[in-house]
């Protein structure tokens, strides 16, 4: 089986059809940037990166103009409202603030407490009784969390989960069906002082594969020659290994479809995506280092080829 790909596919980052309405394409923005937003998945290495092609594509498809560009082969400008500036130059912002400053969404404000005084403590006859109150003990709460492996199966049908807390408390839980690898579930106040207790689901398999729904993903790691000049290469899928076409001039967080390889529920079957990965090694023959200073030379003068 082969693929091919012209361009990067923002209706895949988002997990889109083409052509999908502005509400659809608001929502599955919402879902996948709070999927990767860095400060969500402080353990997924890819997190940034992938955050920010989600940015780009929302940004993309949003505009109609921009849009027109990309689905015309042609570039569609850079950044967030077609800024050049690097949004996130300064680090990702809370993931409710960046909402807030994305769509003009406001987070409510917690409403003032009363200033409620005990009886014995009001003002009589022109004086303030001035005896202190010793403030109620306070228990220290923290959040804490649990990593939770699931094989695609049990991610896909729900799996019951047990999971003894730090003092002893003994919790049950059933995940969701559908689930992804990087899905966070929160438990409510079970945690000692009364604080959350968060399970981080972790679906993948050996060969590399990570489940996110009925959506498998999978890097793909090339090396500069073969991302410049395309290749034929052999991908892990859930049903063994099959062949992949890689375009001649692929870059880093490139994404390639093979359409009908991810998991199936009911009458849906998932896709499976290729994110292109380019590495470099790390020591150099000096014919090789010789080749890339040909090359660098090459890129800054072409009229020297």
């Amino acid at each position: 089986m082969t693929s091919t790909a012209s361009t990067t596919d923002y209706w895949s980052v988002l997990g889109l059809e083409p052509g999908a309405d502005g509400p659809t394409l608001k929502r599955a923005f919402r879902s996948q940037a709070r999927r990767w937003h860095p400060d969500l998945n402080g353990n997924d290495p890819v997190a940034e990166e992938r955050f920010k092609l989600v940015n780009e594509a929302y940004a993309v498809l949003s505009d109609p103009g921009r849009r027109q560009a990309w689905e015309m082969g042609q570039p569609a400008g850079d950044g967030l409202g077609g800024s050049t500036a690097d949004p996130f130059a300064r680090g990702f912002p809370e993931f409710d603030d960046y909402l807030q400053a994305l769509f003009g969404q406001r987070r409510r404000q917690p409403e003032p407490e009363p200033d409620l005084e005990p009886e014995s403590h009001r003002e009589a006859a022109g004086r303030v009784a001035t005896t202190p109150v010793s403030p109620p003990p306070v228990q220290a709460s923290s959040d804490q969390e649990t990593l939770v492996d699931l094989t695609p199966e049990q991610a896909l049908h729900g799996e019951r989960v047990e999971l003894e807390l730090a003092d002893g408390t003994a919790v049950e839980v059933t995940t969701p069906p559908l689930a992804g690898d990087g899905w966070r579930l929160r438990l409510a106040g079970v945690a000692p002082g009364g604080g959350d207790h968060f399970l981080q689901l972790r679906v993948r398999t050996p060969e590399g594969l990570r489940i996110d729904g009925l959506r498998v993903m999978v890097n793909l790691e090339l090396s500069p020659a073969e991302a410049a000049l395309g290749c034929v290469v052999l991908v892990p899928t859930l049903e063994g290994d099959v062949q992949l076409r890689v375009p001649a001039g692929s870059s880093s967080g490139r994404l390639l479809r093979l359409r009908g390889r991810g998991l199936s529920w009911g009458d849906r079957r998932g896709d499976q995506l290729v994110e292109i990965r380019i590495v470099v090694p790390e020591s150099l023959s000096d014919a090789e280092a010789a080749l890339y200073r040909r090359l660098q030379e090459l890129a800054e003068h072409p009229e020297r080829s």
